[in-house]
């Protein structure tokens, strides 16, 4: 793999980078490109992707009635997304090269900017992928299995904004399967919680990913590519607002179900609050104001997450079952 020679001495930051990131300041500068087609100068999708997967480990432990998620499991699935992410962003970055070389904040990633050629970034995604599998390989077969079942929807995810108003919708039942994973990794099954922890994540994934697409609203109109965030235009409030809803709902009865106590609920209320902070402050008009929100999904996530450890922790000292 290497990058275009006739642009090697170009460093050029991508648009949407948070600013002064780790990637941009400290590493080499010859790491730097790919670094950026991982898109490690932009972790929320690392936490974006990785979150559901932990809680869904969290809920399946709760069932099992265990103090804590398992460290084990925990830190494959950080692995596993960190590797996944990387492969799905550079797949997803070679298809789309041509519509991103054509917008302004597009052609600033490493293979419109001409920092990697195409043919590298998938060489690129084949190696992330095959170290992917490896940490799948280290999990119980059904989950193997069930893993592998979620590589079709990565793979026509970045064709459905020619085809459908609705890409946000593929990109949640593809970037949420650890909902599914993270269960099964745990008690070697599927059950009804994950399923719930599964389509509310999805309705989550929707309402925040319209939000970022508003970013891109008007360059996806003069591409003729579609989205969410074009289909409901001056509506998104009320649109994301009851998605939102809809994945709190589906949240708390998958803790029901799984014997989650009452911090696990208070976390996901204090949580809503944030999303309800989102809704109530959105300016679709403002790119910066989209972008903020839309990162400060992170914080959702996280508060669920310690909020489910807490639960585990305290409930097992407090002698609960």
């Amino acid at each position: 793999m290497h990058a275009n020679p006739s642009t090697t001495d170009q460093d050029v930051n991508v648009a949407d980078a948070t600013e002064r990131n780790w990637v941009d300041r400290y590493a080499p500068r010859p790491l730097r490109p790919w670094l950026r087609l991982a898109r490690l100068d932009r972790p929320i999708g690392f936490w974006l992707l990785l979150l559901p997967c932990w809680w869904s480990v969290g809920l399946a432990e709760v069932k099992l009635n265990q103090p804590y998620p398992s460290p084990w499991l925990l830190f494959l699935f950080a692995a596993g997304a960190l590797l996944m992410r990387a492969a799905g962003c550079a797949y997803n970055d070679y298809i789309d090269r041509d519509y991103d070389a054509r917008t302004a904040r597009g052609a600033s990633r490493p293979i419109p900017a001409g920092q990697i050629r195409p043919i590298s970034a998938l060489v690129f995604t084949v190696l992330c992928s095959l170290a992917g599998l490896a940490v799948l390989l280290q999990f119980n077969s059904f989950t193997i299995k069930l893993g592998a079942a979620s590589l079709l929807l990565v793979a026509v995810y970045p064709f459905m904004k020619r085809f459908t108003n609705w890409p946000q919708l593929i990109l949640g039942l593809a970037f949420n399967w650890g909902a599914l994973v993270g269960w099964s990794a745990a008690t070697g099954s599927i059950a009804i919680p994950a399923l719930l922890l599964y389509a509310g994540s999805v309705l989550w994934t929707i309402g925040y990913d319209t939000i970022y697409a508003h970013q891109d609203r008007e360059d996806d109109l003069m591409l003729g590519l579609r989205s969410t965030a074009i289909r409901f235009g001056e509506n998104t409030m009320t649109w994301v607002g009851s998605f939102y809803a809809g994945a709190i709902v589906l949240w708390l009865l998958a803790g029901f179900l799984a014997g989650a106590h009452l911090i696990f609920f208070l976390a996901i209320v204090l949580a809503s609050l944030q999303m309800a902070w989102q809704v109530t402050t959105l300016d679709t008009r403002d790119g910066a104001n989209c972008l903020r929100r839309f990162r400060s999904n992170r914080d959702v996530g996280m508060v669920i997450f310690l909020g489910l450890v807490a639960d585990m922790a305290i409930s097992r000292m407090a002698g609960l079952s």
